[in-house]
């Protein structure tokens, strides 16, 4: 079907003939009659399309240039246009102009030479499904990637929370403090990696809501505190006594503000200064990141923002990925912002500055946090599920301390026996595992009708993975390597 020629004539019989003539040559063919016939075809999958300039006069043209428009970065759908003899048409022209992969054959058109386009217009589309192949193989070894990285990150994160637990001395959380910064890191690497995947092939899609610009620097200061320690660098924050709301994607703006901090981090000696300033003017936010660091050269002012673009020092070894200032870019675009960078010269610090469109002003809210009375998990029953069993021993180990009652199952068949046999309150899930996955696993625990709340703990973190969780009849998908205040909270509500 991918590889069918759609055929959309002006008078049934001229497409019939059309058809007849590249079927005669083992090509598969469709005449279409109507633009809506034409757009249903096209929906289904087609190698190329065989119109003649009659059928997109005027505003007929329309509905197939929003088609075009509307198409995978990978696809390009190769178009033959079948023009009147003599100069050229408007109709012609518009074509050219709005349908992208054109090419225009003039009535009468030899046979030989509308078998040689239409070869032609199927190899080009062969090309472009290879590039498909190409993304989707792309897409799923960076997932494959992604899952295999977090896995391990988990019992990691999990067996220091322990080791701090068993030994508060100074000494063991300064070391312990060192591994958190590097998990933290590394899964911050993934993310940025990810991220940069979906970008490039248009996947990834904002989900606005209501935020604050309070909350946006509380949070983007957590996330980049452990680079910024790290280097013990001293940190100046100046913002609005008011708070303001911003209609945006808060992970993605909040993940913008901290790689900017974190940049900062990165490229100012230990011992340095940071500012952060937020400041509202009118209808636009500001966020004003400075350092008295490395410095930029005028022409790397706007480089830098390039993928996988790195600042170069001959005294420092490069570092990171170089995509965290990319994202940032394109996360403010994505929102009708901006990011643009400024700095005297080399040794004389820089400074970078993000706006945002803000909604309006806001009583800043007041924190509050997990209520003190629940101080442990009071007994509550958890069934640990997961085929790492370094992540279930650690993990089971944890919630104990907590107070909490543990069961252990490594795969989804012994998850059921022991849902029947221990009766949880709560099941926190891993989804990849042998003999029977989380997917299966939740779906048969509902069937039953037990009243459990279910918690996938997993390395897949993707969209259609938190579609595919909620579908199987999970509560909440959380990505490994998890915060454990984050469990302890979902656990004790």
């Amino acid at each position: 079907m991918e590889r069918r020629i759609l055929i959309y004539p002006a008078v049934a019989q001229d497409g019939l003939l059309a058809g007849k003539v590249l079927s005669s040559v083992g090509l598969e063919t469709l005449v279409c009659s109507g633009s809506e016939a034409v757009l249903s075809a096209l929906a289904e999958g087609a190698g190329a399309l065989l119109l003649v300039e009659e059928v997109i006069s005027g505003s007929a043209i329309l509905p197939l240039k929003r088609f075009v428009d509307a198409q995978a970065g990978w696809s390009d759908l190769p178009i033959l246009v079948l023009t009147k003899r003599g100069a050229d048409s408007v109709e012609a022209q518009r074509a050219v102009e709005h349908l992208g992969n054109v090419t225009l054959l003039e009535r009468p058109v030899r046979t030989i030479a509308l078998i040689s386009a239409a070869h032609s217009a199927l190899r080009a589309r062969d090309r472009q499904y290879q590039v498909r192949l190409a993304e989707q193989r792309k897409d799923e070894f960076l997932a494959t990637l992604a899952h295999e990285l977090r896995n391990p990150l988990a019992p990691i994160r999990t067996s220091i929370s322990i080791i701090r637990r068993l030994d508060p001395s100074a000494e063991v959380q300064k070391l312990t403090d060192v591994v958190d910064r590097q998990v933290v890191h590394l899964t911050r690497l993934v993310d940025d990696l990810l991220d940069v995947a979906r970008i490039t092939t248009g996947k990834v899609a904002l989900n606005s809501t209501h935020t604050t610009l309070s909350a946006v620097i509380t949070h983007a200061l957590e996330i980049a505190a452990s680079s910024v320690q790290e280097k013990g660098h001293q940190l100046e924050l100046v913002q609005p006594s008011e708070d303001f709301a911003l209609e945006a994607d808060h992970a993605r703006i909040v993940q913008s503000v901290a790689n900017l901090l974190v940049n900062a981090a990165k490229y100012t000696p230990p011992h340095g200064h940071i500012a952060l300033t937020a400041s509202v003017e009118g209808k636009v936010a500001t966020f004003r990141v400075r350092d008295d660091g490395r410095g930029l050269e005028p022409g790397s002012l706007t480089r830098i923002f390039e993928l996988f673009a790195q600042a170069k020092s001959p005294d420092e070894p490069l570092s990171g990925l170089g995509i965290g200032l990319n994202l940032a870019r394109k996360f403010a675009e994505m929102h009708g912002g901006s990011i643009t960078a400024t700095s005297k010269g080399l040794g004389q610090g820089s400074e970078f500055i993000l706006t945002l469109p803000v909604v309006a002003g806001v009583e800043r809210p007041d924190p509050s946090g997990v209520s003190e009375a629940q101080v442990d998990g009071g007994g509550r029953r958890v069934l640990v599920v997961d085929d790492n069993r370094d992540a279930v021993d650690t993990l089971e180990a944890f919630l104990t301390m907590e107070g909490f009652s543990v069961a252990v199952a490594y795969d989804g068949a012994a998850a059921l026996e022991k849902v029947q046999s221990h009766a949880p309150d709560v099941v926190l899930m891993d989804i990849g595992m042998p003999r029977m996955d989380g997917y299966e696993a939740a779906r048969m625990i509902r069937a039953a009708g037990r009243p459990v709340r279910l918690i996938a703990l997993t390395g897949w973190g993707q969209a259609l993975d938190k579609v595919k969780a909620q579908q199987a009849g999970f509560d909440h998908h959380f990505v490994k390597p998890v915060d454990l205040a984050t469990i302890i909270s979902v656990l004790r509500a």
